[in-house]
Parts: structure tokens; sequence; C-alpha cells
């Protein structure tokens, strides 16, 4: 039995959801005519308390169409240096949106009110303007870490008070708020444009939405198209987004315990230096042997995982991975020399 635990985007769709996906009422999305599909933006966008929301086929498309709609040439956006849309968006800030951007640093990727105050470009002809802060809740690079309401108020207070928008990157966020509790309301009132992942801890095959004022989400289709984003019947994808968020939200926490008893293992393992802390489905382990080592045992014990810096490996959780895995993990890592 393999052990896949490289991303939660490994996950295949339930019986459930293909049978939702096989019975989808579809039409054409570009020509606004995909029942399926206005009813999963409709839904999303109710959800967080905003006004519209766009279907795309990835989070690094709704992220990329959020900064280009709040930043351009000669614009700056600030954001944490190990955030996803600096490291892994293939340089999708300069080329679509041609923008600068100013890295902060921060604990555990996540970065404070006061940081960003003292990083705001001044109004001087020699400076970029700073136009658009960007956040990732859940970190990715900080192992899964949150951000909270506590810390991201005096954010929005500070932006709103200088003019800057905000976007979040909220590709984990329906597992920050399995912790926090919080509504998905509360989140939407905080930023200008969110971007919200289906194929992450919610199990769906393609897709991920852009939430925002109709103003933006106007502006943002234009973008989608141009970047080849316009779907057809992208019907059958909405409709394992509209299953998801009706049967996987809830079992969330499920991996998150998962991801604690993984920690938890992985912790006492005398290659293991470190285990930042977990708080959601993300595992990452500092080593003191190099990464590529450890993986080729684990991938020689059919346990995949990923390298996550010059001396780190990621673990993900997800819908996949069952408590029988997880017995068979705990097995195979007491072997692991």
């Amino acid at each position: 039995m393999t052990i896949d635990l490289r991303s939660d985007t490994v996950t295949k769709p339930t019986k459930e959801m293909l049978e939702a996906m096989y019975t989808a009422a579809v039409g054409d999305d570009v020509f606004g005519e995909d029942p399926t599909v206005n009813e999963l933006e409709r839904k999303v966008a109710t959800l967080f308390g905003k006004e519209a929301a766009l279907f795309c086929p990835s989070g690094t498309m709704t992220n990329q169409i959020g900064i280009t709609l709040n930043a351009g040439p000669q614009k700056e956006v600030i954001c944490h240096k190990d955030s996803h849309i600096y490291l892994y968006e293939a340089g999708g800030i300069m080329s679509n949106a041609h923008a600068s951007v100013k890295l902060l640093e921060g604990a555990y990727g996540k970065i404070s009110a006061e940081t960003i105050a003292e990083h705001i470009s001044p109004d001087d002809v020699h400076a970029c303007e700073t136009t658009l802060l960007a956040l990732e809740n859940t970190m990715n690079k900080g192992g899964g870490s949150i951000y909270t309401l506590e810390e991201v108020h005096p954010i929005k207070e500070l932006c709103s008070s200088q003019g800057i928008k905000m976007h979040l990157d909220g590709a984990r966020l329906f597992n920050a708020l399995a912790v926090t509790g919080d509504r998905p309301s509360d989140w939407g009132e905080m930023f200008d444009t969110l971007s919200v992942c289906m194929s992450k801890g919610l199990g769906c095959p393609v897709g991920s939405l852009l939430l925002g004022s109709k103003k933006d989400i106007k502006r943002a289709r234009r973008i989608r198209k141009s970047l080849g984003g316009g779907m057809r019947q992208a019907g059958f994808l909405a409709a394992a987004a509209i299953y998801a968020l009706d049967h996987h939200v809830q079992r969330l926490e499920e991996d998150h315990a998962r991801a604690r008893a993984i920690g938890e293992l992985l912790d006492v393992h005398p290659s293991v230096e470190e285990v930042l802390p977990v708080q959601t489905n993300i595992v990452i382990a500092k080593l003191s042997v190099i990464p590529e080592e450890m993986l080729g045992k684990l991938a020689e014990m059919g346990i995949k995982a990923v390298k996550f810096g010059k001396d780190q490996i990621r673990f993900v959780t997800h819908l996949d991975f069952t408590d029988h895995m997880l017995e068979e993990l705990r097995s195979r890592l007491q072997n692991l020399s």
C-alpha cells in the first residue's frame, strides 16, 4: 500500500462526488449559461458575504487575477517572503500584473501590522506605490499556520487608512476556519478579494473561486479569459465543489488530528531536529540529514512526501488518508533508521 502525503491535491473524487458530477446540469460558462457554475458562484459568494464570485481552474489563477485587479506597473505588492504567490506561481506577479514585490519576514510565514507599517512605500516620486497587501491562510511554508481575526483586524485598519487593497490567498482557508470556528463572512469583511480552493482539503478534482465586488468580478472575467481560463461546460467540476461544500467541510478536523499524530511520530525520530507546530493538515519536519536521503528511504517503504527547503520535508493529510493508513505509517516509521 502506497501512502501518498505529498499534498492534499492528490485525492480522488468520492463515489458520491462522482455521482453529483455525472448528474450535473451544464451549459457554456463563458456565455454565463452553466447553471451549476452559477449556483456554485452564488453559494460561495453568499457564504463569505461577498457580492460575486468567479470559478477558475486553479488557485494560482484566482490569486493572479486578484493581484492583477489591484496592482500593476509601478505598483507594489507586499507579502511574506515565503508566500505561495511569490514562490510557487511561476513569477506571475511580474508576468501578469507587471508589479513589484516587497517581501517581509515573520514567524511561521505570518506578518504583523507593525511590520507592514514599516515597509509601506512613501509618497515619493522615487518609490513604487504600495497598492496591495496579500496574506495567506493557512500559511503553507509556515507549516499550515493560521492567522486569527485578532491578528488581521489591525492589518485591515492600517491598509484602509493607507488606501491599500487586501487579497487573501485562502487556498486552505476552510482548514483554518475548522480550527478557529470563525464565520466565513468574518473573513470576507477583511479582504477586497479572496481566493478559496476546492481541490485541496475539500477533495475536489479541479477548481478555485475568486471572491469580490461585482465590479471586480466583472473585470476578473476579462482577465480570466486573457489567461485562457474561460471554461465551457464547467458545471461538472462545479458540481463536485458544491458537493464538497455540503459534505467535506465538517470532516477537516479528521485531517488535522491525523497530521498532529504524524507530527508526534516525527518529533521523536532521530533524523528529525524539529517539527513546526502542527495546527492544521500540514506537517513540516526539519532534518539533521539531507532531505533526499530521508525521502529516498521513505519511498522505499511506500511513503511519499516532498522536499520543502534545504533541510525540510513536508507531509499533508487529506481526504484519502485514513486511520488505517496512519497506523501503517506509524509502523513503517518505527522501522525507518
